[in-house]
């Protein structure tokens, strides 16, 4: 009777809480997945949506196994907000407007199944009230670095000890167990404090400390002070659990990926340098000229994924059909002819981890991304930092910095990256002394991704106690 009892006990449900932007949408599918396969667990997405296309979300999770379902709340209207309004401001304001439905959702599935978590991103602390109505009990999905997270605990202290801007402080930022940062460094939304997207940022932080647990998309072998500062730091923090790297596991949506990857079988070994600035990353039409030269000169092979320039700003292609745009015309009259054979430019869109799990990618000229950086570290690829928004500034001071995976770009007396210098940022890691170097050091950390990964590791183990603690919750 006992067995019979055990089979007919109903299945964990957790809900997650995806805010608006792929970036977040796709670890936390990772999440989902690991929770479905290894931990026998039900899930069911809950996402705000604000009339922007949402084919791109639709496309990941239509993909997967029944054990994880989609909810897309119904589209909140952000017409009131200005249109130079921060990503960040849309996205939390997209999540609070949409409380009333996420709570309807929540609801049910509160009293039809056995509801024993909610998991938002960084940016989803606002549904914490609705789970805690419920009695359901409210973790964080961090996908970003341990290195952010421990800026996100200091920044409270932070913001009562200084009233001048951050990029203005003297001294570099010193977080505990992290190399020291310029202010000028820190996340693009600290740096305007007068800016509603850092009042939202300010006021997600101060919320962070409600959480029963916060699970990190990092590991500790490749944050190690960051993680161990944070764990033997101040009393009532919650609970870390360094649980990556998660990265894409599925397949890419996009167009046919057949000619990159034929492309790259004829190209020797680690000889080819990828570009890609992401989902949202832009430049402007002189940046996105020097860059062109400079990989022209550099000799190099190279794969680049190329978008239209936006002048407005670096990530103004997160919200935007700008991208889509044919980039070709924008390119430099005959580069795309005299680079012939040495290059290859396809528009808008390429199979990343197919790209750089690809033995003739020698290098990635990355915007630093967190899935994009962690993708590079699983596959042990060097880089060159281009940081472009976001936390991208972070990711490369601790890239270049402290991991000595990446050499990082610099700009010139005009805002801009010069055509020069991306050719020997390209011939170093390519083929330099350096690029030797990284490489190195890139491998070393690959390995130490793996063995967190593994069946022993320390990731591995960390989410099974998260997956315990919610196991062990009350029966309905």
């Amino acid at each position: 009777m006992q067995v019979q009892r055990t089979q007919q006990e109903p299945p964990p449900h957790v809900a997650i809480v995806a805010t608006t932007g792929m970036g977040h949408l796709i670890p936390l599918v990772e999440l989902a997945k690991r929770l479905v396969v290894h931990h026998n667990f039900l899930v069911t997405f809950l996402i705000p949506t604000d009339g922007s296309p949402i084919k791109p979300q639709q496309a990941v999770l239509q993909d997967l196994t029944n054990a994880i379902s989609s909810i897309f709340l119904p589209p909140v209207s952000i017409e009131d907000l200005p249109e130079d309004v921060k990503v960040l401001t849309r996205i939390e304001l997209t999540l609070t407007r949409s409380l009333p439905a996420l709570r309807d959702s929540f609801k049910v599935l509160a009293e039809s199944s056995r509801l024993v978590a909610l998991v938002v991103d960084l940016f989803g602390s606002s549904a914490f009230d609705v789970a805690k109505e419920f009695g359901v009990p409210s973790y964080v999905f961090f996908t970003s670095t341990a290195m952010l997270l421990s800026l996100m605990f200091y920044l409270p202290e932070l913001d009562g000890t200084y009233s001048c801007e951050y990029g203005d402080l003297p001294e570099p930022v010193k977080l505990p167990g992290c190399v020291p940062i310029h202010g000028s460094d820190l996340s693009e939304a600290f740096q305007d404090r007068k800016n509603e997207a850092y009042k939202g940022i300010l006021h997600i932080a101060k919320r962070f400390p409600l959480a029963v647990g916060i699970m990190v998309n990092s590991f500790l072998d490749l944050e190690p002070g960051s993680f161990k500062a944070m764990m033997e730091g101040k009393e009532g923090r919650p609970p870390l659990y360094p649980i990556g790297p998660l990265v894409q596991s599925g397949p890419d949506h996009g167009v046919d990926d057949s000619e990159c990857l034929r492309w790259l079988d004829k190209q020797p070994h680690s000889s080819v340098l990828f570009v890609s600035f992401g989902s949202g990353g832009t430049l402007s039409h002189e940046q996105l000229h020097e860059l062109a030269l400079g990989l022209e000169k550099s000799g190099q092979r190279f794969l680049w994924v190329v978008r239209s320039p936006h002048e407005k700003a670096a990530n103004a292609a997160y919200f935007s059909e700008q991208s889509i745009k044919d980039p070709f015309p924008f390119l430099p009259e005959g580069f795309l002819e005299r680079t012939k054979g040495v290059g290859l430019v396809v528009p808008s869109w390429a199979p990343q981890v197919q790209i750089l799990k690809h033995a003739s990618t020698g290098g990635f000229l990355s915007h630093c991304g967190w899935n994009s950086t962690l993708e590079s570290i699983v596959h042990g690829v060097p880089l060159i930092a281009w940081p472009l928004y976001a936390e991208q500034r972070m990711n490369s001071v601790l890239l270049a910095d402290d991991l000595k995976v990446a050499l990082r770009v610099k700009v010139n007396d005009k805002g801009l990256v010069g055509h020069k210098d991306i050719a020997n940022y390209a011939r170093g890691v390519i083929k330099g002394e350096e690029g030797k170097l990284l490489k190195s050091k890139m491998k070393e950390v690959k390995n130490a991704a793996e063995r967190a990964l593994s069946q022993e590791g320390l990731s591995t183990k960390s989410l099974a106690e998260v997956a315990q603690i919610w196991k062990s919750s009350k029966e309905k």
